[in-house]
């Protein structure tokens, strides 16, 4: 069945040597979905209470959008950026070096609460200032943007995805790991690869 869980097999290696550091760094799969998606279906009611579903219906699509957009920057100018600085090498191993090290830990292929809730405060002070009243719908398409990021990415690494859009982004992503990790750096969706120009090469051709 599409989606149907198909390996247990995981690679790791301890992150730290304290306990409790140890234990936030693994995450189940189910958490960003289980603590984001009522948030988002709180801001989505705060914003039906001042607009027709019409106008909520669009400001969910843009803040989905927006999140499409700040994945792919995210993950090519953050995740993927080089340090030289033996602390710079050490803080990218831990954001996002250890995923390309052991794709198949099962258990840190979502991002921690205690990065992502944070960070989740951050964008929505900025959606606040930037879309002033209209905010909260755009917000809530931004975390369930979000969440259905984390999940398309577990899925690509730990589940049988038989669809052909579960099969196309299954391949595009294992393609950014096993292929050619300076391309392909969309998950969800790989519309922003294509407007600056980072989708997967084709294969060449032997003469």
């Amino acid at each position: 069945m599409p989606g149907r869980f198909v390996s247990n097999r995981d690679e790791t290696i301890p992150l730290f040597r304290n306990p409790w550091l140890e234990r936030l760094s693994h995450v189940h799969p189910a958490t960003p979905a289980i603590i984001f998606l009522p948030v988002a279906a709180i801001f989505l009611w705060l914003c039906l209470n001042d607009c027709s579903w019409l106008l909520a219906g669009s400001l969910v699509l843009s803040g989905s959008l927006i999140w499409t957009l700040t994945e792919y920057v995210l993950h090519r100018w953050v995740f993927h950026y080089q340090p030289t600085s033996t602390l710079g090498q050490k803080i990218h191993h831990l954001t996002h070096g250890i995923h390309h090290d052991y794709p198949r830990d099962s258990t840190r292929l979502v991002m921690p609460p205690v990065v992502s809730l944070p960070l989740a405060v951050i964008f929505w002070f900025a959606f606040r200032g930037l879309f002033g009243a209209r905010y909260e719908g755009v917000f809530a398409g931004f975390l369930v943007g979000y969440v259905l990021y984390d999940t398309i990415h577990y899925a690509t690494h730990h589940w049988r995805m038989d669809s052909r859009l579960g099969r196309f982004l299954k391949e595009y992503h294992l393609k950014h790991h096993y292929q050619d990790d300076d391309r392909s750096y969309g998950v969800s969706s790989p519309l922003w690869d294509h407007v600056f120009g980072t989708t997967a090469r084709a294969p060449r051709q032997e003469a």
